[in-house]
């Protein structure tokens, strides 16, 4: 599952990720090293690359993805395993965290993308663009850098989503696809977790509709008061990406 385009082969104790050549992977490999022994992440094993493609060789991690029905069964419980996920990145010392994913390099790679139309509108919210929202991805960018919230750094997952997440024995058992981890915004994480959360439970991924779902659920169990309006700023960052 995912929209990366990457292919994925599952072996009984290791993955391999094969992508198109691409400076950022680099970049993500430095990552995951550095957070070995800090979060429960992949170990990478390889990394080898040829004039097309790179390929990343890493141990695979346990359990069952937080979007799996049996978690979705139990919303509570799910709430505060994700909590206590973001929580654990929070915790981790970025001082010589080898990324920084500020606002500030968010918005100069969106904006690139921009610029060479690699934003597919089709797969935005409904409410993104369109009537009501913006007129297209040039303007939401405007929009964005004119609107840029203050900052607060922390380790950032990047795409805290349902499926990134692995459960097993009652907790966290790794944290997956890390190609957006860096210094970020928390509020970008809880931004991303909550849109993943209200799909899951709404039956928009997987098709069915679990209505016990409380929304605030998140919130209650990080004891924070949501944010709305980073919130909304970071899902509307993420459509263009």
């Amino acid at each position: 599952m995912g929209m990366s385009g990457s292919r994925i082969m599952l072996f009984d104790d290791c993955v391999l990720k094969i992508v198109r050549y691409g400076e950022r992977n680099a970049e993500t490999v430095r990552v995951m090293r550095w957070l070995e022994g800090k979060l429960p992440v992949p170990k990478v094993l390889c990394f080898e690359q040829d004039a097309e493609h790179q390929y990343l060789l890493m141990s695979r991690v346990p359990g069952m993805m937080a979007c799996d029905p049996y978690w979705l069964e139990r919303p509570r419980e799910l709430a505060a395993l994700l909590a206590e996920g973001l929580e654990r990145l929070w915790r981790v010392d970025v001082s010589d965290c080898p990324r920084s994913r500020d606002p500030d390099a968010e918005l100069r790679e969106a904006a690139s993308r921009v610029r060479n139309h690699l934003v597919d509108v089709s797969r935005a919210e409904p409410s993104a663009f369109g009537p009501g929202g913006f007129r297209d991805p040039e303007e939401l960018l405007g929009w964005l850098e004119d609107h840029r919230p203050s900052f607060e750094p922390v380790l950032s997952h990047g795409d805290f989503c349902l499926p990134n997440i692995f459960l097993h024995d009652g907790g966290i058992s790794g944290f997956i696809d890390l190609g957006d981890a860096g210094i970020g915004d928390k509020w970008r994480d809880v931004a991303l977790c909550c849109r993943s959360l209200k799909h899951n439970f709404d039956g928009s991924y997987g098709g069915k509709v679990y209505p016990d779902f409380d929304p605030n659920l998140l919130f209650d169990a990080l004891g924070i008061e949501p944010d709305r309006e980073k919130l909304r700023y970071y899902t509307l960052l993420d459509e263009l990406f």
